[in-house]
């Protein structure tokens, strides 16, 4: 099966690319790097033709309200039109939990343009809400830190580990599509404070987090439940403790 990747050289894309490869599928890892732009359409129609299935990973360079909204809606559009003409026949687009009770941020109105692009371009179609990546707390912690002190939201917080991520978004390019949403998330929940404490601690770092009810997230307020699954999620099977080990033999 041929199966092209948008975002194939980013952190999920690497090991989505990696696992189909390992099965034996003709996989495009397609980014501007490798001559794959979604935005200007340079070589995207002969990226796309003869593929079954398309992956779409890509991810806005900036996330300014008006910078991402264009991307997403250029970059959309682009895919699905060379999609259509190309016959392609699953598209699977990884999105966010969440997204649809966070509409006053920016970012997640992008991407629920971005959804509803998919949902009406006629192409058959999964589309994956996850929860955010354990990958994502150092940067979390940073941009929350205060001299010494990292002031973090109480939020409910459920991360998934990227491996996890990956490995769902490679099973829903097998199968059929759903023409619907399906929610992923970590098998544990946390706090956010509480969970960036538990990360802060385990790398010896002394900075002290100071927990809040401000739920800010990406510049706006959300409700306490926002960033967790509001149903019946597909959980992955490494937890933080199991995540946190791998990263230390990683180092």
């Amino acid at each position: 099966m041929k199966i092209v990747v948008i975002g194939g050289t980013g952190l999920i894309g690497t090991k989505v690319v990696s696992q189909l490869r390992k099965q034996g599928h003709q996989v495009i890892a397609a980014s501007p790097a490798t001559g794959i732009n979604t935005i200007t359409g340079e070589g995207l129609a002969e990226a796309i033709s003869n593929t079954d299935v398309v992956i779409d990973l890509a991810n806005s360079p900036s996330f300014e309200d008006k910078a991402v909204l264009e991307f997403f809606q250029t970059a959309g559009g682009n895919l699905l039109a060379a999609e259509i003409n190309a016959g392609v026949k699953l598209h699977v687009a990884l999105s966010i939990v969440g997204v649809d009770r966070m509409q006053n941020i920016g970012y997640m109105r992008a991407k629920k343009v971005q959804e509803d692009l998919i949902k009406n371009s006629g192409v058959p179609y999964t589309i994956i809400r996850s929860t955010q990546f354990f990958e994502f707390l150092p940067g979390i912690a940073s941009q929350a830190a205060q001299g010494n002190e990292v002031h973090i939201s109480d939020v409910q917080f459920q991360p998934i580990a990227s491996d996890d991520v990956a490995s769902f978004v490679a099973q829903a390019a097998l199968v059929a599509p759903v023409n619907g949403t399906i929610e992923i998330s970590g098998p544990e929940r946390f706090t956010m404070s509480g969970l960036v404490a538990r990360y802060l601690q385990s790398t010896d770092d002394s900075l002290k987090v100071v927990s809040n009810n401000n739920s800010q997230y990406y510049g706006g307020r959300i409700d306490n439940d926002a960033l967790v699954p509001a149903g019946q999620a597909q959980l992955g099977g490494i937890n933080f403790e199991n995540w946190l080990s791998n990263q230390s033999k990683k180092a």
